[in-house]
C-alpha cells in the first residue's frame, strides 16, 4: 500500500489519481530527466551505446513486467516476442522500406498477436506448466525463422536493418539514436504506469492474486490474461524493433532462451509488480554485466591457468548466483526494500 506524508490530501479523483502528489516527487522527476538528456555530453561513447542497450532492454522488462508483474503470469518467452518485434522491422524497414514511426508500432503489433496466442494458453495452465508453454515460444520463434524462405527472415545469415530517420532527419550515430531510443522508452514507460493504474491493471492484479475470486467478483479472467499477454508482447515487439534499428542487424541468436531468462532475472531482481524495478533489475544487471566483463581480462591475466573462457563463463555463474542470492534475501525485489527504507525514514525517530 502507498503511503503519503502526513498533510498530503487528495480533495478530488483527479488529484487521488495524481502519479506525483508532492512538488518533491515532481522535482525528483525533473532532474532525472535533466540527467538522461545529459548523458551524450558527459559520457563517452561506450558508455552512451550501453546507455542504449539498457533504454531498449528496459521496454522489454517493462512488458515482461505486466505480464509476469502485474498479471502473474510466468512468461520465459519475452525474448522470443522480441525477436518477432525485430524481424519485423528488418523486413519491413529493408525490404519494403516502410517509415520508422509505422515500422515500430506494427513490429509490436506483429508481437502482441503471437503473444496473445500464449494468453489463451494461460486460461488452462498456470504456474511451471505455463512457463514450458512459453518456453515453447522460443522453438517456435527459431524453427520459423530458420525454416520460412530466407528471402523474408534472412534464415541463419539474419537481415540487414535500414538506418532509421523520422521526417528526413537520419539517426546514424549512437548519440542521434539515444535520443530517440530515449523517447520511446518514455513514451512505452507513461504507458505502462498509465496501465498499471487503469481497470485493466486492476484486473491483472486480482487475476494474480486469485483468479478464482476475481471471476467471482466479474473480472473476465480469459480476456484479461490474454491482454497482459497481448500488452506484454507488444512492449517485447516494440523493444525488438528498436534494437534492430540500433544494431542495424538481426539474427535469431540474438533472441535466445538465455536473454529470456536475464529477462525474468531483471524482473525479480527490481521487483514484481514494480514499473520503476523494471529500470532497477536492469541497471543492476546489465552493469554487473559491464563490470564483470572488463574485469575478465585482468583476472585471466592473473590467473593463466584458469584460460580466458573460464573467466568468462564464471560471468554468469555470478549473474546466476546474485539473481539466486537475491531470490532468498529479499524476493520482493529492489525496490520493495527501497520502499522500506522510504517509510522508515519518514517514520523516523518514532518505530511506527
Amino acid at each position: 500500500m502507498s503511503m503519503q506524508p502526513a498533510g498530503v490530501f487528495a480533495q478530488s479523483y483527479v488529484r487521488d489519481m495524481a502519479i506525483f502528489r508532492t512538488w518533491k516527487q515532481g522535482a525528483a522527476l525533473g532532474f532525472f530527466v535533466l540527467a538522461l538528456l545529459l548523458v551524450p555530453t558527459i559520457l563517452g561513447p561506450r558508455y552512451v551505446a550501453i546507455a542504449n542497450i539498457m533504454l531498449i532492454t528496459s521496454v522489454v522488462v517493462l512488458g515482461l513486467q505486466i505480464t509476469t508483474g502485474l498479471a502473474g503470469q510466468v512468461n520465459l518467452g519475452q525474448a522470443a516476442f522480441m525477436g518477432m518485434g525485430a524481424y519485423t522491422a528488418a523486413a519491413l524497414s529493408s525490404g519494403q522500406q516502410w517509415p520508422f514511426l509505422v515500422t515500430v508500432p506494427l513490429a509490436g503489433l506483429v508481437a502482441a498477436l503471437f503473444g496473445a496466442i500464449f494468453g489463451l494458453a494461460a486460461v488452462r495452465i498456470r504456474g511451471f506448466y505455463l512457463a514450458l508453454t512459453t518456453i515453447a515460444a522460443q522453438f517456435i520463434f527459431v524453427f520459423a525463422i530458420l525454416n520460412l524462405p530466407a528471402s523474408w527472415t534472412g534464415a541463419a545469415q539474419g537481415l540487414r536493418v535500414e538506418t532509421a530517420s523520422v521526417f528526413g532527419f537520419v539517426f546514424n550515430t549512437d548519440n542521434r539514436m539515444y535520443f530517440l531510443i530515449l523517447a520511446i522508452t518514455a513514451i512505452m514507460t507513461v504507458g505502462a504506469y498509465g496501465i498499471a493504474r487503469s481497470r485493466h491493471g486492476r484486473a491483472f492484479v486480482a487475476v494474480r492474486d486469485d483468479d478464482l475470486a476475481a471471476g467471482f467478483t466479474g473480472v473476465n479472467v480469459v480476456r484479461a490474461k490474454a491482454t497482459a499477454f497481448f500488452v506484454g508482447a507488444f512492449y517485447a515487439g516494440v523493444g525488438g524493433a528498436l534494437w534492430a534499428y540500433y544494431i542495424r542487424f538481426v539474427a535469431v541468436d540474438q533472441f535466445s532462451l538465455f536473454n529470456s531468462v536475464y529477462y525474468m532475472g531483471m524482473v525479480i531482481v527490481g521487483g514484481l509488480g514494480s514499473m520503476a524495478g523494471a529500470f532497477v533489475g536492469v541497471f543492476l544487471i546489465r552493469a554487473a554485466q559491464e563490470i564483470l566483463t572488463s574485469v575478465g581480462p585482468s583476472v585471466a591475466d592473473i590467473f593463466p591457468a584458469l584460460g580466458s573462457s573460464v573467466v568468462f563463463a564464471s560471468v554468469n555463474i555470478i549473474l546466476g548466483a546474485a539473481i539466486a542470492l537475491m531470490l532468498i534475501l529479499e524476493p520482493r525485489g529492489v525496490m520493495h526494500r527501497f520502499n522500506i527504507l522510504k517509510r522508515a525514514f519518514r517514520l523516523w525517530p518514532y518505530p511506527h
